[in-house]
């Protein structure tokens, strides 16, 4: 078996990150100045680390996040089945303390085992998790073991929680930021470990 050594991350604040804007699949938002120095201070840290392939998401946001990487000529490949969770009727709504109340109310749904409970005109978790199932597969089936992929913050707790096999309902203890990094190493019995966890010490080398 083709063991794999995945870096996670996610990708750099945007301007809807900054300002506390709903953003999800519907949105697809460049990263901002300061994603940017995110992005380059990942790239100054890790740039030694040869990787294999370079997975991220449909949306412009995760590809600008690992450009450097890119450039670098590293086969890389785009998976929609990693995209963010579309929030819907949501997408691009200002996080007001009447939205806020809403959100916990969802997040509350998922955590008491509802996860088919999704926001209007959004996905639930189960949905996504049934796209994410197949983005996983074409990572671990696909070439290389050094792999890097780049993707987004809910998608993140899903997809951790699938390669860990946890159930959905405590994805929420995979916590998140822009350009945070988690290390998974793939075991010889085909299971992972957990190596790194939103990990920062690149940006705060680079003062963020």
């Amino acid at each position: 078996m083709n063991r794999k050594k995945i870096y996670l991350v996610r990708h750099g604040q945007t301007d809807f990150n900054l300002r506390g804007v709903v953003q999800g699949s519907g949105i697809d938002a460049p990263i901002n100045d300061t994603g940017r120095a995110q992005a380059k201070a990942f790239f100054e840290a890790y740039q030694n680390i040869a990787f294999d392939q370079v997975y991220h998401t449909a949306l412009i946001r995760t590809r600008q996040s690992i450009e450097s990487f890119i450039s670098k000529g590293i086969p890389t490949t785009a998976l929609p089945e990693l995209n963010e969770i579309s929030w819907g009727d949501y997408e691009g709504t200002p996080m007001t303390p009447e939205e806020g109340e809403y959100y916990k109310h969802m997040l509350h749904q998922w955590q008491m085992g509802n996860l088919d409970y999704a926001i209007a005109g959004g996905e639930s978790p189960n949905v996504v998790a049934e796209r994410m199932r197949k983005g996983i597969q074409k990572i671990l089936e696909g070439p290389g073991e050094t792999i890097l992929v780049c993707m987004h913050g809910r998608a993140m707790r899903i997809f951790l929680s699938l390669i860990f096999n946890y159930d959905l309902r405590y994805m929420d203890q995979f916590e998140h930021s822009n350009l945070c990094l988690y290390l998974l190493e793939q075991l010889s019995d085909g299971t992972f470990v957990l190596r790194k966890g939103n990990d920062r010490e690149h940006l705060k080398a680079a003062g963020y």
